[in-house]
């Protein structure tokens, strides 16, 4: 038979509770100076800074604070540094479409001008978007002998670069034999058709 000496009675948890919440803990307390000087360093540069950068201002200004803190922190602040441009794919090839033949057979060193023309485009970031810019070098001279560019992927674009090398070799007295130019480019692309 169990007796009144026999059974502890547990600590009531509710006064502990009550307790802490009068009195914040250390952590809480210095997460919260934290996120004040996190939003201020945010807000001084232009709401663009990240973890990385935020942390190490702050360790700068002289508050000594872990990495993870302040992205634990900066998400509970609900903030981010400004994130790049999306990726911008210029090139895709269709598997299923049919490959034209490598006529230069990935040699890319011609015997003499106007033999040998290899095109691309490319993307070049701007302030006011994407700016695509496509180019053709001869590979004799590695000179870039007609170039374009434009705000949008289409065939114009390519295109016009290709009728500009021309126009440019002829001008200048290098005129190409016909059955002698072989125009070498990538395996496809997502341009649109004008």
């Amino acid at each position: 038979m169990l007796s009144l000496h026999d059974c502890s009675i547990a600590p009531s948890t509710y006064y502990a509770y009550k307790e802490r919440l009068a009195r914040p803990s250390a952590r809480t307390v210095r997460d919260a100076e934290t996120k004040t000087l996190i939003t201020q360093v945010f807000e001084d540069n232009y709401r663009v800074y990240g973890a990385r950068k935020v942390w190490r201002e702050l360790n700068r200004r002289g508050h000594q604070v872990a990495r993870c803190t302040v992205e634990r922190l900066m998400r509970e602040l609900g903030i981010a540094g400004a994130v790049r441009g999306k990726k911008v794919v210029t090139t895709v090839p269709e598997p299923s479409a049919a490959r034209a033949p490598d006529l230069i057979d990935r040699d890319f060193v011609a015997p003499a001008p106007n033999r040998y023309w290899v095109a691309d485009f490319t993307h070049v970031a701007a302030w006011a978007g994407v700016v695509y810019v496509a180019f053709v070098v001869d590979t004799f001279s590695r000179r870039i002998v007609g170039w374009s560019a434009a705000m949008t992927k289409q065939t114009r674009l390519v295109l016009d670069a290709v009728e500009m090398g021309i126009w440019q070799r002829d001008r200048d007295g290098h005129r190409h034999r016909p059955g002698e130019l072989v125009h070498h480019s990538d395996a496809g692309s997502e341009l649109v058709p004008v």
